[in-house]
This record gives C-alpha cells, structure tokens and sequence, in this order.
C-alpha cells in the first residue's frame, strides 16, 4: 500500500489528491491535511521508493511516477479529484492531465516542472546524488542532497519558520532507491502539445525565493495551460507549502472554493 486516505472514503466529499517531491513523502502536507481535510476527502500517494512505497522497484521516471498515481486512484475507485503536486508531483499529474484531463477538477502545481524535459539544477543534483550514493552510501547522498540542493536554500537559511530539522527528518527515511536504480526509465510523451488544449482550471505557484529554474517552468506553464494562473508566496523558497503553509493555504483554498463555483 502506497496512500493514506484523510477521513471517509465514501463521504460525498470532493476528492483532493496530495503528491510530494523526490526524496520526500506523504507527510510533508501535514499542514494542508490539517487545513483541508474537513471539506475534502484527503489522497496521499507516495511516488514509488519513498515513504510507504519504498520497497517498489524501479526503473524511476516521470512515466513510471504518473502510472503509479493513476493506479492509485483506480484502487480507491477516484475517477475525479483536486490534484495537488509538488515538483516531481507536478510532473505526474500533469502527465495524467494532458492524457486523461477527465480525471481532475483542478490541478494545483507548486514550484511545477515539465514531465520528461531535464531541469539543469536537478540533473546536476540527481547526478551528483547517484555518485555519492554509489561511492559511499545513501545517507551520505541524503545529506549531501540537503546541504547542497538549491531548492531548500531558503529553508536551510530559516531554519526555526521553515522547520528545516523536521523536513530533513522527512528526506532522512527515503530509501534512495531512484538513485541507486540502475534501469532506464520509459520515455515521457511529449505532452506540451497536450497541455497547451485542455480545460482543467490551474494554480502555478512558487516561493519568493524559489530556484530561478522553476521559476521559468511556472511562466512557461502558465502562458501554455489555458486555465492556469500563477501565484507567489511570500517569504519562501523550493516548498512554500510547507515553508508557509498559512499562506499558501488560503492562495489554495481561495482557488479551489472559485473552482468549484465555476464548474
């Protein structure tokens, strides 16, 4: 089992899907369950080698993401919901969106990337995080992806607003499976075509500080995605959802309630 549902199955309550980024898992929306979970039904999925899913095996890739969140809605019998992704989490809902748009009644994408397409900063990580753990171990990896990766500058750099210790407590239990996974990942679609078409209503949002690179990919989206207007959260950087999760849930809410209002 690699989800957690928030509250009954079977209420008549919309469905609001909640998926993390690389090295993270379900427990980093624990203020947006908090905040959400007494007018939705609450899907957390963790993406295959984190969290409750970390003894799936491999091969690791955007495509591989979005069939193991799609098989999770068809296991809890979800054909429509609120989907909410973070970086990686983006890429596979937006897969699923420019395939089966059906399936979602808005997409909330926060620090988003393009499914399939190579992010310099995270290649760079990536690369950087298969070396160590192959010279030395995974831990060591963890520790460097944390101190290094660019997308928790802002974090590391407030740690007591942006509980950096309990955020780093979270990345300590990945397993580094995608990382050590020798196997070649199915090739993604190109789905920019796709997205440029479809009809679901859309938030993009970053941090104030977020990566410039993420940054772009939020414009680049949102002037490609019909329905898709784009957000800044204060006072953050890579995760405002959980650097200011106040805040971040009040842009999210003020959206959905809209969502919902012009079906």
């Amino acid at each position: 089992m690699s989800t957690h549902i928030v509250g009954n199955p079977d209420s008549s309550k919309p469905w609001l899907v909640l998926v993390h980024g690389m090295s993270q898992n379900h427990l980093v929306f624990d203020r947006q369950v908090d905040e959400f979970s007494s007018a939705y039904r609450i899907l957390l999925i963790d993406l295959p080698g984190h969290g409750l899913a970390s003894d799936h095996s491999g091969p690791f890739g955007h495509a591989e993401y979005a069939d193991h969140v799609e098989n999770a809605l068809n296991e809890h019998c979800i054909d429509r919901a609120h989907y909410w992704g973070t970086h990686t989490g983006t890429a596979a809902g937006l897969i699923i969106a420019s395939t089966s748009p059906e399936r979602f009644a808005s997409l909330v994408l926060e620090g988003p990337v393009v499914p399939g397409e190579n992010v310099p900063s995270v290649t760079a990580e990536i690369t950087r995080a298969r070396k160590t753990a192959s010279a030395e171990n995974v831990s060591a990896a963890i520790d460097a992806w944390w101190s290094q990766a660019p997308w928790f500058d802002y974090m590391r750099a407030h740690p007591e607003v942006c509980r950096a210790r309990e955020h780093k407590a979270i990345i300590d239990t990945f397993s580094g499976r995608p990382w050590v996974d020798s196997q070649t990942p199915a090739p993604v679609p190109d789905v920019v075509e796709r997205l440029a078409g479809i009809q679901i209503p859309t938030l993009i949002y970053n941090g104030e500080f977020d990566h410039p690179e993420f940054i772009a990919e939020a414009f680049r989206l949102t002037e490609l995605m019909m329905k898709a207007h784009r957000g800044t959260i204060p006072n953050s950087g890579g995760f405002p959802s959980w650097e200011q999760p106040d805040t971040t849930n009040a842009l999210v809410g003020e959206f959905l309630r809209k969502s919902a209002t012009h079906k």
